[in-house]
């Protein structure tokens, strides 16, 4: 199967959130089973051109109604992967990733999608499939639904569409998809009026097959509460519409290689793992008490999706209990100063960092014996994953693919503590209990060695990709 992926960032070539980690994992993982695999992304002047020493592969004009406007086409290669680097006007020069508005990240990715789709006929390689990530290449896939149905060389493309974050919808886009003569007459009165120039709406309604991030996720996004919006167009599209969770990069993230901690260790040597909490309470200046349980947020501070709100309101009586907490991320200033105020009010128990540090992440995951994840809404979820990975259970609600990853320790085969309620008092519960499983210590070993021993590599991921890009090109060529 030939795929060509397209999507705003991929690791390691530029990387602003987890869309990146997923991008630049699962071509590798289906590359590994046989698949001839390409990445387009657009070719931002923050990428290191230096270091990845693209080479140019193709010019070719994208028609606009401002006039012709050129595409060059430069590769490289990360692996085994080649990656397309897409630059033309629209397409910023500077460090700047995602623009201030939808004025200026409209014409920036529909100009990318669709010179990403002409890249394949100008370098002669024809997908079966394009699988296209979140709004940012709606574009591509309203286009092989409607131009493409009259050109010989694309129509029996098929079209994937990936929602990592319904909330980003791109809407606005109407002005850009104009200039581009991008259309969808008659269908477009089938999605909500606030999304009618929307290009995560249209491609809903114009990709042959859909997917999300998670089986729970692809459920919740049907509800008036998920669907935020877009519940009735996503129930149309129920039959076409598939939940795959995702994979983390078990080489990267593997405390056995990991030259970032003090120890290393697996699941068979969990003892050797002590050895990195009292490193990382040195690190954080958090004081030295190996059975003090340790809880740990390592995430974008939001309460809007993350729910940190919920964590900053239930950690005081965590920390007054006896329990240490430690933070590493960046977010809203003022729930920035809420978690600041911790490492004031309780010295020596409470550190806070406020900044994006990854090696610094890895030593959390594997010194701290909590990983608090209290998301109000989570399509998949990489830290519980990396945290299990690393023996640091999981606190997690139940939502998304947090529900999907872990079990509750009261269930068999447990691996996490979880709760539903999106309140403070909910949290605190989930983490009085993971206490008193904290207490007994062979209770805890166990449930740390379950969770290190869970498969999340990308390799079912990608297999079950394939099986969907499989039923998508039936579906084209149907």
């Amino acid at each position: 199967m030939r795929v060509l992926f397209l999507a705003a960032e991929a690791a390691p070539l530029v990387k602003v959130g987890g869309l990146a980690d997923v991008i630049g994992s699962l071509p590798h993982a289906l590359r590994d089973e046989g698949h001839d695999v390409r990445v387009a992304i657009p070719g931002y002047g923050a990428i290191d051109w230096t270091r990845f020493a693209p080479q140019s592969r193709a010019r070719f004009p994208v028609p606009s109604g401002a006039g012709d406007q050129m595409a060059e086409i430069f590769e490289t290669r990360v692996g085994e992967v080649p990656h397309w680097l897409v630059t033309g006007p629209p397409i910023p020069q500077t460090r700047t990733i995602y623009g201030s508005g939808i004025e200026e990240d409209g014409p920036k990715f529909i100009f990318f999608s669709l010179a990403a789709l002409w890249a394949c006929q100008s370098l002669d390689w024809k997908p079966d499939v394009v699988h296209a990530h979140d709004y940012h290449a709606g574009a591509a896939v309203l286009w092989l639904a409607t131009s493409a149905r009259y050109n010989d060389y694309f129509r029996s493309v098929a079209s994937v569409f990936t929602i990592h974050n319904l909330p980003y919808a791109g809407q606005g886009a109407g002005r850009a998809m104009g200039l581009y003569r991008l259309s969808l007459p008659g269908g477009i009165f089938a999605l909500p009026e606030d999304f009618r120039d929307s290009l995560l709406g249209v491609a809903l309604l114009t990709a042959d097959w859909l997917s999300t991030v998670s089986p729970t996720y692809a459920r919740e996004i049907q509800t008036r509460e998920g669907g935020r919006g877009l519940e009735t167009v996503l129930r149309a599209r129920a039959d076409h519409l598939s939940g795959i969770t995702n994979g983390i990069d078990v080489e990267l993230y593997n405390p056995a290689t990991d030259s970032a901690l003090a120890s290393r260790y697996d699941a068979d040597s969990i003892v050797a793992r002590e050895s990195n909490k009292a490193a990382l309470q040195r690190e954080a200046g958090l004081a030295q008490a190996p059975r003090s349980p340790l809880a740990a947020v390592v995430s974008r501070i939001d309460a809007h999706q993350k729910g940190m709100d919920i964590a900053a309101a239930a950690l005081p009586a965590w920390i007054a209990a006896g329990g240490q907490f430690i933070l590493l991320g960046t977010g809203d200033p003022s729930l920035e100063q809420q978690f600041a105020r911790l490492e004031l009010a309780f010295p020596g128990r409470a550190s806070v960092r406020l900044r994006f540090d990854a090696a610094y992440a890895r030593r959390i995951y594997a010194g701290s014996d909590l990983l608090l994840v209290p998301s109000r809404y989570e399509p998949c979820g990489l830290t519980q994953m990396i945290g299990m990975r690393y023996g640091a259970v999981p606190v997690v609600r139940r939502t998304g693919g947090l529900a999907d990853t872990v079990i509750d320790a009261g269930d068999p085969g447990g691996t996490g503590l979880m709760f539903d309620e999106t309140r403070p008092e909910a949290l605190a519960d989930a983490l009085a209990r993971a206490a008193r499983v904290y207490a007994d210590a062979g209770a805890w070993r166990e449930l740390v060695r379950r969770g290190m021993a869970k498969d999340f590599s990308w390799k079912r991921s990608a297999r079950e990709y394939a099986r969907l890009y499989e039923r998508a090109v039936r579906q084209r060529r149907g």
